[in-house]
């Protein structure tokens, strides 16, 4: 009892001490401790389904991949297996088809990829301005994308036919090539591969332009005006403002283009349906090495030498991509 006869309160979970230390935490019940693992836990399991997903569909074959490189492994005889070390890459180096398809490979990569992503970026500064039915353009420029690319190829497959194709009319109707003499997009390296570029960079212009028309959208309007009070042409302020501030998506597509342009193989493989073999052509005219690995691996039967062959493509696709992505940032970084 106290002085004033009343009785000292209870004391309560939160004021509990113990002598010699502080107060202690209060008890959580199972709803806190739930509440606490959900917070914690539900972020991996939200994510988790596409690591579960990558590794089963994408490191796992990537490594098998890379166990078969070094194998003797053909399946049209099975008494050919074992371990075969780097001999079959040692045979890529004097490999004549892999060169050719390798020089192919970037013929039509540097044909595709610099025109598109410099057309991308004029396409998305005249879209970036104030238009009359602007929503409408800006669709149409996604419209190639969204169509499926076996349709377009085949669609521009009779364009580039020799006799009647539009390509050949176009060309004459403006004097660069006559009908009595018409191209054969099908007969020499250089025709197949505008051909077969052609076909890309209707498909990609547009997506890469609204990538970068939606960079372009966070770029301050006040710095455009600023430029234009000091003289600054259009082309200028897109070289000189536009590029880069928007660096990152530039680096990006380049890399992304990179990638999908030593990978090719859907457009030269539909680009003439009479070959059969995936040959590219009555010579190799267009045979890139996607079109050779499934070559070698699914027609002629051999994986292990195909399996190298993609290693050896995946190494390739490696080092150019990081080299432009450098170039690129380095190019862009030093623009003041």
């Amino acid at each position: 009892m106290s002085a004033t006869g009343s009785a000292p309160p209870a004391p309560t979970r939160e004021s509990t001490t113990e002598p010699g230390r502080g107060p202690r935490a209060p008890r959580l019940g199972w709803r806190d401790r739930a509440l606490r693992l959900d917070v914690r836990l539900m972020p991996y399991v939200l994510i988790s389904p596409f690591f579960l997903l990558f590794l089963a569909f994408g490191l796992f074959p990537l490594l098998f991949n890379g166990v078969v490189a070094f194998r003797t492994w053909r399946l049209d005889d099975p008494t050919l297996d074992g371990w075969a070390g780097l001999a079959n890459f040692r045979r890529l180096f004097g490999d004549d088809a892999f060169w050719n398809a390798l020089y192919n490979t970037s013929g039509i990569f540097i044909l595709s990829t610099v025109p598109q992503l410099l057309l991308a970026l004029i396409i998305a500064s005249l879209l970036n301005r104030r238009l009359r039915a602007q929503t409408w353009f800006r669709m149409g420029a996604l419209l190639p994308y969204v169509t499926p690319i076996v349709a377009s190829t085949l669609v521009f497959k009779v364009v580039f036919e020799r006799d009647h194709g539009i390509a050949n009319w176009a060309l004459s109707f403006l004097g660069l090539s006559s009908a009595a003499n018409p191209i054969d997009w099908h007969a020499t390296k250089t025709a197949s591969w505008i051909a077969i570029a052609t076909m890309v960079n209707w498909k990609w212009i547009g997506y890469n332009a609204l990538l970068y028309l939606g960079a372009m959208q966070t770029v301050p309007r006040d710095v455009y005006e600023a430029a234009a009070l000091d003289g600054a042409s259009q082309w200028r302020q897109l070289w000189r403002i536009t590029v880069p501030m928007i660096r990152p998506v530039v680096i990006f597509t380049v890399v992304l283009s990179t990638i999908g342009g030593l990978q090719l193989f859907t457009e030269p493989m539909l680009y003439d349906l009479n070959v059969q073999g995936a040959t590219g052509g009555s010579g190799g005219q267009w045979q890139t090495v996607a079109q050779l690995i499934y070559k070698v691996g699914w027609k002629d039967l051999n994986l292990g030498y195909a399996a190298a062959m993609s290693w050896a493509l995946f190494l390739i696709i490696l080092v150019i991509t990081l080299a432009n992505a450098l170039l690129t940032n380095r190019l862009g970084g030093g623009r003041k």
